[in-house]
């Protein structure tokens, strides 16, 4: 055939980052800090939970379409816990495959092609490819370090009369920047004043180090504009599960349902009763997962300036961006790809998430420290030798 077989929407997109970097962790034995994912499971008594319901038959089959009654009742009760929001279960809270199908489903329904989307650069990757899959045209806002704060003067500007949605990222992956309140405050603002939907993928909300997490959708007049999507994977430390889910209006939640129903229809049933359960675990857990994330971000900080990098510390996630050139190097591409084989350690090259301006990221490297303290070590003393 003469015609290309891929897509043109997605050209250019081929294989993952995380994919590819994870082979060459195994293939050179190092120490992966690329894909985010921890290396400890979450709480025993959840596993247990999600064993316990194979073992009884509880979702083994199909269940619900827009998730079982005891999980949507569960991500309910945890808006109105945190955040003080109130959601219908029954009509504003749906179960998706992971946030990633969430943010997928949002973004095919709630987009015509042609539309506009305005999203913070760097990107999580699937923003791009799930903007391209519905004919949407990315707008950049784009970060910049040491800070990452959002120019919002700049993001104004940025509105068109094709400006259909904002697609928001806080605690933001891969740099770790939390909005403020102030600047949620005006981000709400100017999506009344332009009359815009709001997409807010809170995937990290509970992993904040001494800063809060303020959902858009707790900002006066936001609640009908707002799809907000979470994450058991990262709220957990269950990410093999893929549970997530979104809650909005009903109008809004209907919409994503349309096309979240074609995507996988149903999943994850089984875990889906465990993570219902994970949602009455107590303040004291939240604290202590934060806290230890902490720890592990100050160690890695810590190591990594000592090495020579200079670092810019994360207000949330577990992600570290650290910066290549005091070390003499100039593209952090060349360098994360020959990384394994020099030292036994594989990161991301930022440049992969800034789609648009990957010279913004030229010289920037993401390096996942949600891992135990001795892999985190293990990893700082097999960099130590970039310094020598």
């Amino acid at each position: 055939m003469t015609r290309p077989l891929l897509n043109r929407r997605l050209d250019g997109l081929g294989n993952s980052i995380f994919g590819v970097m994870s082979a060459r962790a195994v293939a050179t034995n190092s120490v992966n800090l690329g894909q985010g994912f921890p290396d400890v499971d979450g709480p025993p008594a959840i596993a247990k939970a999600a064993a316990d319901a194979v073992l009884a038959g509880k979702g083994n089959q199909y269940p619900p379409p827009t998730g079982i009654p005891e999980l949507r009742n569960a991500v309910a009760r945890h808006q109105q816990r945190f955040y003080g929001l109130e959601y219908d279960p029954d009509s504003e809270v749906l179960i998706t495959a992971g946030a990633t199908e969430a943010i997928a489903a949002a973004l095919l329904a709630l987009l015509e092609p042609g539309d506009e989307v305005i999203a913070f650069e760097p990107y999580y990757d699937s923003y791009v490819a799930n903007i391209a899959m519905a004919g949407g045209v990315r707008v950049p806002l784009t970060l910049q370090a040491p800070d990452f704060r959002p120019d919002l003067a700049k993001l104004e500007s940025l509105i068109t009369s094709r400006t259909r949605l904002l697609m928001l990222n806080s605690p933001h992956n891969p740099t770790g920047m939390v909005l403020t309140r102030a600047e949620t405050e005006v981000i709400a603002r100017i999506a009344i004043d332009h009359d815009l939907l709001v997409i807010t993928d809170e995937a990290y909300e509970h992993l904040t180090f001494g800063k809060e997490h303020i959902p858009l959708a707790t900002i006066d007049g936001m609640r009908g504009r707002v799809v907000s999507i979470g994450s058991a994977g990262k709220t957990f430390s269950f990410t093999g599960w893929k549970v997530g889910w979104a809650t909005a209006t009903p109008e809004l939640i209907n919409a994503v349902r349309t096309t979240k129903q074609f995507l996988t229809y149903v999943s994850s049933g089984p875990f889906q009763y465990a993570v219902a359960q994970a949602f009455d675990l107590p303040d004291s857990y939240y604290a202590d997962m934060a806290a230890d994330l902490k720890a592990k971000r100050d160690l890695m900080a810590e190591g990594l300036r000592e090495i020579g990098f200079a670092v810019y510390e994360p207000d949330g996630t577990y992600f570290i961006t650290a910066d290549i050139a005091p070390l003499g190097e100039q593209d952090a591409m060349d360098f994360c790809r020959g990384l394994p084989d020099r030292v036994g350690v594989v990161a991301i090259p930022s440049a992969v998430f800034y789609d648009d301006h990957p010279e913004a990221g030229r010289t920037l490297v993401r390096f996942a420290f949600c891992k135990r303290p001795e892999v985190l070590k293990e990893a700082l003393n097999r960099l130590s030798a970039l310094a020598r």
